[in-house]
This record gives structure tokens, C-alpha cells and sequence, in this order.
């Protein structure tokens, strides 16, 4: 099962949840974490892994072999994103802009374009264990200036073994890189506060989910700083919540210190332990539902 955590916005506790999530789960398998936010992953500030090896992440670009060419734009014209310019004896290539998809390489009449590694982030491998938690940690670090992450989170995500719970922290927003990130999930868990700006961002994200047709469930974060529109949004929608968190001096001061509350407190332990027996339970009833829907539609 493949549980992402999302948000439609930063600041929300979408990585608090997803940590605490991570810490809490008692089961007998182990259970990998990983960390989609690959711009700003800080993760590992919590779980505390200890990492391999960094890998190297490539996307690949087109290399002109000018010797080849007759300048006579085919690339050019395949490609969407502007990353390559013919000129008259020359062929300039913008390698930030190359989403790597080979159409160049693979349209060009003269096979005079190849395809060159370029690297863009790398992903790191590591294990958490403590005497409650034994946890699989995977992350994506996207190099400093780069515009595309989706490509580096698909490579984190290619490393999820299918034999195991797996959590994914996905990054802030709505955009192509939250989508990258919980695509192909079995359950996303949105995690929002109950302020008009953490419900226009929640709705955005629940439109998201619709289309992705993946079933959801709402955590409010500081939910006793705020207002109603949250609930009535969700009952609403016929989305569950499946948690409230109060403002809690004690969950902030151990943010601040890098230090998961589920590994510090009974209490926040067990409704952390609560929200794994809520996800399956409401996981079965959509899965039900589905069933139903194919049998009568057959």
C-alpha cells in the first residue's frame, strides 16, 4: 500500500504527519518513507537515517553532431519546449529546458543528435531504527537552480518495493511536482487548517485527487485556531477527517528541536497508531465501493 501525505499548501504539517505517520506504524513489516520534496527535503532532520551513498540523477539531452547535420530544423520542430535553435550553421541547445523525452534524437534524418547524461539531483538511500521503528528512508535532492523536479521524483519513486507500506511525503501545492509525487498511490491523506486560505488550497488539492481518482482523507492541523469551513467543506465532499490537531506547545517545541512527538509522548503515539487503523478503514470502504461500481456497470 502506497500512503502519500499532501497539502495544498506549504506550512500546513504535511512532513509533522507524514514523520509521526512514519514513527507510529506498528506492524510487523517494515515500512519505507520517502521523501518526494525534493526541492526542500527535511525528512531525515526527523527520522534521523543513517544514508549510502548518494546516486547521481540524469535526465538525458541531445548532443549535435555537426559533422552529421544539415541544419534543417526537424529537431527544432519536435521539440515543445524550446530547448533546441537551429540557425543557419549552428545548433544551440538549452539543456535546462530538455524534458529528455528523445524525440529529437529519435526524428532526426540524419542521426546526427545522441543522447548525453545530464544530472540533476541525487537520491540518497538510508535506514531508521529505533526500538519502535525499523523504516526504509529514500529522499531527492534537486541541484540548486534547476527547474524540473518530476524527473528526480520518479526516480525516488521507482525504488518503492511493492512488498511494503510505503509513505510518500509529497511536496507543497497543486503543481506537476505533487502530482509526480502521488500519482499511482493508494491513499493520500491531505493535511490543511482551518483558515479560508487552507480551504481554497485543500479544494484545489481535492479536485486534484478527483482526477487522479485517488480517495482521501483530511487531517486539520491547529484546528482549534480558526474556523468550521473545513468540516462543512469536507462533509461536503464526503471526504472523512480522520484527525484534528490542536495548537500544542510540546509538538512545537520538539519541531524545533528535530525531534518526532509519536517518539516522546504516549498519547500523540496513539492517535498517530488511530489514524494507520482509520486509513485502512476507510481504504477498504472506497476499494468496496469500487468493486461495486465494476460489478454493476458489468
Amino acid at each position: 500500500m502506497i500512503i502519500a501525505v499532501a497539502s495544498g499548501k506549504g506550512g500546513t504539517g504535511k512532513t509533522t504527519v507524514s514523520v509521526n505517520l512514519a514513527l507510529a506504524f506498528n506492524q510487523k513489516e517494515k515500512l519505507q518513507f520517502i521523501d518526494c520534496d525534493v526541492e526542500e527535503p527535511n525528512a531525515h532532520i526527523f527520522v534521523k537515517p543513517v544514508f549510502d551513498s548518494p546516486e547521481t540523477v540524469s535526465i538525458p539531452v541531445p548532443e549535435i553532431n555537426e559533422g552529421k547535420c544539415t541544419y534543417c530544423g526537424r529537431c527544432k520542430e519536435i521539440c515543445v519546449y524550446n530547448a533546441l535553435a537551429v540557425l543557419k550553421e549552428n545548433v544551440l541547445v538549452f539543456p535546462e529546458l530538455c524534458h529528455g523525452c528523445g524525440g529529437c534524437a529519435y526524428f532526426c534524418p540524419q542521426e546526427a543528435i545522441a543522447e548525453v547524461p545530464r544530472g540533476i539531483g541525487v537520491m540518497e538511500k538510508g535506514t531508521a531504527k529505533g526500538s519502535a521503528f525499523d523504516i526504509d528512508f529514500l529522499h531527492g535532492r534537486l541541484t540548486p537552480g534547476e527547474a524540473m523536479s518530476p524527473p528526480l521524483i520518479n526516480a525516488v519513486k521507482n525504488e518503492i518495493d511493492s512488498r511494503k507500506v510505503a509513505i510518500i511525503d509529497a511536496p507543497p501545492g497543486t503543481s506537476c511536482p505533487v502530482v509526480a509525487a502521488v500519482k499511482e498511490s493508494d491513499f493520500c491523506l491531505l493535511v490543511t487548517e482551518p483558515t479560508p486560505f487552507g480551504l481554497n488550497d485543500l479544494d484545489l488539492a481535492v479536485q486534484m485527487l478527483k482526477k487522479l481518482d485517488i480517495p482521501a482523507g483530511v487531517i486539520i492541523n491547529r484546528s482549534d485556531i480558526g474556523t468550521n469551513c473545513v468540516e462543512d467543506y469536507c462533509k461536503q465532499e464526503g471526504i472523512p477527517v480522520l484527525m484534528h490537531i490542536p495548537w500544542d506547545r510540546e509538538l512545537a517545541e520538539l519541531y524545533a528541536k528535530g525531534e518526532a512527538v509519536v517518539l516522546h509522548s504516549a498519547k500523540w503515539r496513539d492517535l498517530f497508531e488511530k489514524i494507520w487503523m482509520r486509513i485502512f478503514e476507510v481504504f477498504d470502504s472506497e476499494q468496496l465501493k469500487t468493486e461495486k461500481k465494476e460489478v454493476d456497470a458489468g
